[in-house]
């Protein structure tokens, strides 16, 4: 009897340790479980989501891609910028041109005016001969030349000059010659006024439309630079996302019409 329970003694202390030790474990498990019991809680709509959500390597992919669509926007919205400059320059110089043509159009208009008040008043009397009238067409040739050079005729109209049409006759006197020059000058001017007031309204138009796209790629850009902060922020679980109760729309720039001034860019 002794020599059994020698042998078995160390069997059962043996099994002993293995029993206190299942024992430690368990109670180990269990206070776990106590403490926080949503840890081993099966939800598949988390599970659903953490699948859903993207990887480190697609997100290190997406930040890239949007990195690189930053810089090419924010390029392109520079170009923009320079471009708007180039035209607000071209059409303050075409409206400088209308202002000088203007001027221009009301001096021969003066002339014109002056001219003919004193049309009222007798011409001078000479004998009409053909060395008269001769001196009548180099007088008329010679005004209408220089008034060409001085860029206040067109070469159509000093050509009907020399052909003698529309109006053109060498045999009238000097004084009757000087008038319809005045006003076939004022004509001109007057024509050409109207040319650059029209290349001043498209110039104004071309600006604004530049500045339009300056600003909105402009916009575009100061959203490509935010958008990788507010992407991130928003990867959160369906459920934890709010939804906006109000939509937000950008405010569309009124264009305006007529002699505004294009703002500097």
């Amino acid at each position: 009897m002794q020599s059994l329970l020698s042998a078995a003694l160390p069997d059962l202390s043996f099994a002993a340790v293995i029993w206190l030790t299942l024992l430690a474990v368990i109670g180990v498990a269990v206070s776990a479980l106590l403490l926080r019991p949503g840890r081993l809680r099966f939800d598949p709509g988390a599970r659903i989501r953490r699948a859903a959500m993207p990887s480190d390597l697609e997100r290190a992919q997406e930040e890239r891609e949007q990195g690189r669509y930053a810089q090419e926007i924010a390029v392109a919205a520079e170009r923009a910028g320079a471009t708007a400059q180039r035209r607000r320059a071209e059409w303050i110089a075409a409206q400088e041109a209308v202002e000088a043509a203007w001027e221009a159009y009301e001096g021969a208009e003066a002339a014109v005016r002056r001219l003919e008040a004193a049309r009222a008043m007798p011409l001078p009397q000479t004998t009409r001969t053909p060395a008269e009238y001769a001196d009548r067409e180099r007088y008329l040739h010679r005004a209408a030349l220089d008034a060409y050079w001085r860029r206040e005729l067109s070469v159509e109209q000093l050509s009907d000059v020399f052909a003698h049409r529309d109006g053109w006759d060498p045999r009238l006197h000097p004084v009757e010659q000087e008038l319809v020059l005045r006003r076939a000058i004022r004509d001109n001017l007057a024509a050409r006024h109207a040319a650059a007031r029209e290349r001043e309204q498209a110039a104004w138009r071309a600006a604004e439309v530049a500045v339009a796209a300056a600003r909105s790629l402009r916009e575009e850009a100061h959203a490509a630079t935010g958008r990788r902060v507010a992407e991130s922020a928003s990867v959160l679980p369906l459920s934890e996302v709010a939804r906006p109760s109000v939509e937000q729309t950008r405010e569309n720039a009124v264009v305006a019409r007529g002699r505004a001034t294009v703002p500097a860019f």
